[in-house]
Parts: structure tokens; sequence; C-alpha cells
């Protein structure tokens, strides 16, 4: 299926929760760009953060009101890429880039360490995650691969270097039954989202497949690049091409996905 997907260069791979890919394809030693994608990869080291003690997820981070759990949640208030309040804390889901940011900045500060080197010391090195850089935003500058990604897949799945219970709370839904635009596919109402990962849920249209579990969560990113971790399946899977999202992802995406689904509900 991927090869004919309409894009220059395409990888992909699937990693069930115990570790082992269930099947790759494409050039997955290529660095592609994330775009968003780079958000949950932000979002464990924030968590990391949490756990190590430099930061509390209910301490006060970004506009008046909001916490570092809000910035996670996007319910800041923030507006998409302007550090402009457009909401008070927790009334809407408004997706921020511009949250990410500041969360970054106040990690950074919290640590007295730069945060792309926070994510590098507290996510990418532990995972051998080797070919993943961070250069920029925590929101949308990351560059990995297929393969670095699985990794990171894997660690979700089966965590090392966070508590089970802290990703629990990552894949569980913050400030539930809140309205709000997920990016390309328009309002959704609710708009879920747990820390720094979407919650499928009930959300129509999506980038998933119509068979991903409601207990889906992951992130997709405007570089044409997803990553999705099905609970109920057991599996994850990694996506990474290098052609900007856009009408051509909202067909091919899904279809990909359920057909993922079928063949690991068949082996």
């Amino acid at each position: 299926m991927i090869e004919n997907w309409p894009v220059p260069h395409a990888a992909a791979a699937v990693v069930r929760a115990d570790g082992t890919v269930a099947g790759a394809h494409g050039p997955t030693a290529h660095r592609f760009p994330l775009a968003s994608v780079t958000k949950p990869i932000a979002a464990y080291a924030a968590l990391v953060a949490y756990e190590e003690g430099a930061v509390e997820l209910d301490e006060p981070a970004g506009p008046e009101g909001s916490t570092v759990r809000h910035l996670l949640a996007h319910t800041s208030g923030l507006a998409f890429d302007e550090h402009r309040v457009m909401a008070p804390p927790g009334s809407r889901r408004l997706y921020s880039n511009a949250g990410f940011e500041v969360l970054g900045d106040h990690i950074a500060k919290a640590t007295d360490i730069p945060f792309p080197e926070y994510v590098r010391q507290a996510v990418l090195e532990p995972l051998g995650m080797s070919a993943t850089t961070l250069d920029g935003s925590p929101a949308k500058d990351g560059v990995s691969t297929v393969g670095d990604l699985v990794r990171f897949a894997a660690e979700v799945q089966a965590p090392r270097l966070l508590d089970p219970r802290t990703v629990l709370a990552a894949q569980t839904v913050v400030h539930p039954g809140l309205k709000g635009v997920l990016p390309g596919y328009g309002h959704q109402n609710p708009n879920d989202w747990g820390l720094g990962f979407e919650i499928r849920d009930s959300k129509s249209p999506h980038w998933t497949g119509a068979s991903s579990s409601p207990a889906t969560f992951g992130h997709f990113g405007q570089s044409g690049t997803f990553l999705w971790v099905d609970p109920v399946a057991g599996a994850a899977c990694v996506a990474l091409t290098d052609r900007a999202f856009g009408p051509w992802a909202v067909e091919v995406w899904p279809a990909f996905t359920d057909a993922v689904l079928a063949e690991l509900a068949s082996s």
C-alpha cells in the first residue's frame, strides 16, 4: 500500500507491545522531519522532568492560571502559533505550538539545561535514538527515523523510563468534554487529548482507521508523519514521509491503518 502513496519517500513499521517489530517497509534509517510528531517526544521528556522532581504537573506555567498540565494538554489558552492568550486556561482545547514552546522554556529554567539537550539526555540517549535530533522548537522541529521511533513506540507501550502509571495518565483524557479544532480535520466535540498525546475516542473524521479502538493515542505531523499506539491491538505504528500533510494523507492513512490492524488481528 505504501508503494502507492503519492510521496517521494515513505517508511513505516509496526511494533508490538513486547517490542517485537511485526513489519517494516521503506528506508527505515532515513531521517525525516517530524513536524508535530515531535510533541510526544517532548512530552515524554517533560514527564521525565516531573518524575525527577524538577517540575510538578500542577505548578504554574504559561499564562496566568495555566499549569504544566494545561500546556501538555493544549488547554493553556495560548493561540496556535502566537504567545497570545485566546481563552482562560482549562476552558477550551486550543491546539498550540506556542504552548509547547513555553513548556520547553519552563523545563529548561527548572532544570538549568536547554530543553533540546534535556530531551537528548532524558529520552533519546536512554532509548538509543541516536539518529534523532531536536534543534529548535519542541513543538515541531524534531528529525528522526522509523527505526528510532520504533524504539520510542516500544517504550510508550512498555515503559522503562517512566512509571507505567505516568504513561497511563498521559494517554488518559485531561479536562474531558472540551471542544476544539483538530488541525486538518476540523471541529471535534469533544476534542480529547492526554498529556502530549491526542486520543482518538469517537472523533470523526480522523487520521487513524475506522477499526482503530477509541483508546488509540498518538500524533500526526504536517510533514506527512504519524505515530499511533492502539492498546487494544497491542501494537503501535510509525509512518514517515517527505510530503506535506494534505488530502492525499486524509485518503490513504485510514485505509493503511485498517490494513495494519487487520493483519495484526489475523497473526
